[in-house]
């Protein structure tokens, strides 16, 4: 396996660990994780919802290795390249994807079965194929109208390794392609990710480099958010402090740019009262992508333990992993990702890495063989 295919695998494995090692927590708080857990360290950890009964987990199974749609999404886009086999937009969201995750069955490891990816969707990701499939809106205007979430970010990581090297070429291919899906700060998570883990496949590169790259990118509140967070990480770091404060402070300085807090449920009593929890904003950001650089920041680019204090701080724990996971599996491959770990999310979720990584990455080195070339056609005419 070469250098770069290497490293496409541990994008995609990282995206698995992280979202694997978060979903058995999410929407708990840190002091719940904490109560009922510690500080969760490996991917056999049993679901919080399971001592709740049948209600409570709605037929899902977590825990074990189990993947959500995160990582089902990010797969399912890979797909889509290595049909079209070139850059992407918003069209092939409405075309392909949409087929992907709306018409073609696969292995859903929380059903325990084949199934469509659209019956495992939360609702801001069934948008895709209410305005795609059923509206059949104008591509580009996918995203109108829906509820401002990480979705789109979640399964981007793939467009950042069909630009490797280019942050700003995965930036402005995630923001065409995902505004089919995302809109406002939701979509400009999708570009920054994409870009984040463009500049990871650079050799040598550091973490700061990889936050400059993003922080040049982004736009309006998630520009803020994500300088607020990471010099915060930067000084933290400096003192040291504790797990407990770093979370709380780092909570603290997410939340002018995202104010739910803690209180993510989706509760009866919330319904009909005004809130910008989710509304298109300029000064907006999601937490994840901040949360997630500023993690990374703080353990200076360590790869377990910044994907481990991302999972136990709470909140969208799942997708916090995925997007520390896929940054850092850009940056190492897959030197630092334990064999078990490997071995128990290939069996769990019936995914061959190997396979799913060899061949995106053929067509991803295709993709980018194909752009030097026309770059090197564009100097010569310069030249002349």
């Amino acid at each position: 396996m070469n250098a770069f295919e290497d490293r496409v695998k541990g994008v995609l494995i990282s995206a698995a660990l992280g979202d694997a090692l978060g979903a058995p927590v999410e929407k708990l708080s840190r002091e719940e994780i904490e109560k009922e857990y510690g500080y969760v360290t490996t991917l056999k950890t049993r679901w919080y919802k399971e001592a709740l009964g049948e209600e409570a987990t709605l037929g899902k199974r977590r825990g074990n290795g189990i993947i959500t749609d995160d990582t089902l999404m990010t797969i399912a886009l890979c797909r889509v390249y290595k049909k079209e086999r070139r850059h992407l937009d918003a069209y092939d969201l409405a075309n392909e994807f949409t087929k992907e995750i709306a018409f073609r069955k696969t292995f859903i490891p929380e059903f325990g079965r084949d199934s469509l990816i659209l019956d495992r969707l939360f609702y801001p990701e069934k948008h895709i194929f209410l305005r795609h499939a059923l509206a059949n809106c104008e591509p580009r205007e996918g995203g109108i109208g829906n509820m401002v979430n990480c979705g789109a970010a979640m399964y981007i990581a793939p467009i950042g390794i069909v630009n490797a090297g280019n942050p700003l070429a995965a930036y402005n291919e995630a923001i065409a392609f995902a505004s089919g899906h995302q809109v406002s700060y939701g979509l400009e998570a999708a570009g920054v990710l994409a870009a984040c883990v463009a500049c990871a496949f650079i050799p040598n590169v550091t973490v700061q480099e990889v936050v400059d790259a993003a922080i040049s990118l982004a736009k309006d509140g998630t520009k803020q958010a994500i300088i607020a967070l990471t010099k915060e990480a930067k000084e933290l770091r400096k003192r040291k402090c504790s797990y407990r404060e770093l979370v709380k402070c780092l909570h603290e300085s997410i939340s002018p740019f995202s104010p739910m807090g803690d209180d993510v449920h989706r509760k009866i009593e919330k319904v009909g009262i005004p809130s910008n929890h989710y509304t298109p904003s300029r000064l907006f950001s999601i937490e994840e992508l901040p949360l997630a650089l500023a993690f990374i920041v703080y353990n200076d680019g360590e790869y377990y333990k910044s994907i481990l204090d991302g999972i136990n701080s709470g909140r969208d724990t799942d997708s916090i992993g995925v997007m520390a996971g896929v940054i850092l599996g850009a940056m190492y491959g897959t030197k630092y990702i334990n064999e078990d770990d490997i071995h128990l999310l290939s069996k769990t979720n019936q995914l061959d890495f190997n396979e799913e990584a060899a061949s995106f990455a053929e067509v991803a080195k295709e993709i980018i063989l194909r752009d030097l070339q026309i770059i090197r056609k564009q100097e010569g005419i310069i030249g002349h």
